[in-house]
């Protein structure tokens, strides 16, 4: 009889908990990544849990692994939002990932929080996207490129999916609208996890050896990242004859790695470890106590998650309940201090404002910030250099628009394909 009441107690206190879905992925080629983030949330999970919990109640997370296994990301978003009855998910990281559980979380009414960068084109009711849109990391990138190392020749080198593809394809837009002819241009996919990049190592050694000053805009994702660097190093490519900006390689990317041949290679995010900042200090220290481990680094979706998950709290709180509806209402105009002395604001199209950061990995694996925005950049969920895409617009506050793909000139709000 004990162990009867025993259970019944505990099936009692799991209805009174908030429960808080994690959908990253442990393993395939994605972990390397994607893991951190988990724990991220286990972490942003535990300290609200001493603060008291939210609305009264203890926060409980349900953590799957998709596995970087695209088609299993759907089915296991169904799962935490059907079965396990959470109130909130954080997840994903590629795009294939994200479009792939969109239709679940519309269908379903669920709430996701996608904390890294992507290449726009999107807005749904469902989604809060905490990471960059191209306007606040590839945009300023090449800008950067562009005036201050005077780069004439791109290769634009990307992992072949949507993220890269669409990427690229805003990139080329804008490079052309610059003046930079076709044939300054180079764009090259590999799939994921791609190991033997001896072959395209060398023709982007070829192609930057016309006399112009040549750059690699890398969209390449995940495991795929450390044999790319490595055949650099091999071949002698160095930062100083033809300098690599990444969107999607990190501290963690490169605490795996030997940095020393890749000193002066650059990345573009919104979030460094080494930005002095208090927050940023006290979240470096949280983390370490929380993972066990001062060696573990911090980077941009991990500082996305903590904004992302602040404000849900506030969101939550003041809806007063973790309704979907009632929260996705309550988060537009919700402020959170990001990592590096700011404030994110949750604009209507369900992103962020956010500063732009170009780094030059240092010998440790870290970054030194050589350029900054003024300001906050306002993510723009559609991109104004596409041909179909500069008349979009999203807004879920407008009463009169409560759409993420509004045409501005024919007045038509029109549902997303998430193929």
């Amino acid at each position: 009889m004990t162990g009867m009441l025993l259970f019944a107690a505990s099936l009692a206190q799991a209805a009174d908990t908030i429960k808080i879905g994690v959908l990253h992925s442990l393993s395939g080629t994605m972990a390397i990544s994607e893991t951190t983030l988990k724990d991220t949330v286990l972490m942003l999970i535990d300290a609200q849990n001493k603060k008291g919990g939210l609305l009264g109640k203890p926060l409980e997370a349900v953590v799957v692994d998709p596995a970087s296994n695209w088609p299993l990301f759907a089915e296991k978003a169904r799962e935490l939002l059907q079965k396990d009855k959470v109130a909130v998910v954080f997840g994903c990281w590629t795009s294939v990932s994200r479009k792939a559980v969109l239709p679940v979380f519309e269908e379903l009414n669920g709430v996701l929080f996608y904390p890294v960068q992507y290449e726009g084109e999107e807005s749904s009711k469902s989604v809060f996207y905490t990471g960059a849109t191209p306007n606040q990391q590839a945009i300023p990138a090449v800008d950067y490129l562009m005036k201050d190392l005077e780069v004439k020749r791109w290769v634009l080198a990307g992992t072949d999916y949507v993220y890269p593809r669409t990427t690229n394809k805003i990139l080329e837009a804008y490079l052309k609208a610059k003046g930079v002819k076709a044939e300054d241009i180079l764009i090259n996919y590999t799939p994921f996890g791609h190991s033997d990049w001896q072959s395209i190592v060398a023709d982007i050694k070829k192609f930057g050896s016309t006399g112009k000053k040549t750059a690699v805009v890398s969209t390449i994702n995940g495991d795929a990242n450390v044999p790319f660097y490595k055949e650099l190093g091999n071949q002698g490519v160095s930062a100083k004859d033809i300098p690599v900006v990444a969107f999607s390689v990190g501290e963690e990317e490169l605490s795996g790695i030997d940095t020393k041949p890749l000193v002066g290679h650059l990345a573009a995010w919104n979030y460094f470890m080494s930005i002095p900042d208090k927050a940023n200090d006290a979240f470096i220290k949280d983390w370490h106590a929380f993972i066990k481990s001062d060696k573990r680094v911090t980077n941009d979706p991990m500082e996305a998650h903590y904004i992302g998950f602040n404000m849900w709290v506030k969101a939550v709180e003041k809806a007063k309940t973790t309704d979907p509806n009632k929260v996705i209402d309550a988060m537009i105009g919700i402020e959170a201090p990001n990592l590096t002395g700011g404030v994110a604001k949750m604009l209507p199209n369900h992103h962020l404002t956010k500063p732009v950061y170009i780094g030059e990995i240092q010998a440790d694996g870290q970054f030194d910030v050589v350029w900054k925005t003024k300001g906050l950049v306002e993510g723009d969920a559609w991109s104004d250099y596409l041909p179909g895409s500069k008349d979009i617009v999203a807004d879920w506050a407008d009463p009169k628009i409560k759409c993420g793909n509004y045409n501005s000139v024919a007045k038509t709000c029109s549902g997303q394909s998430y193929k």
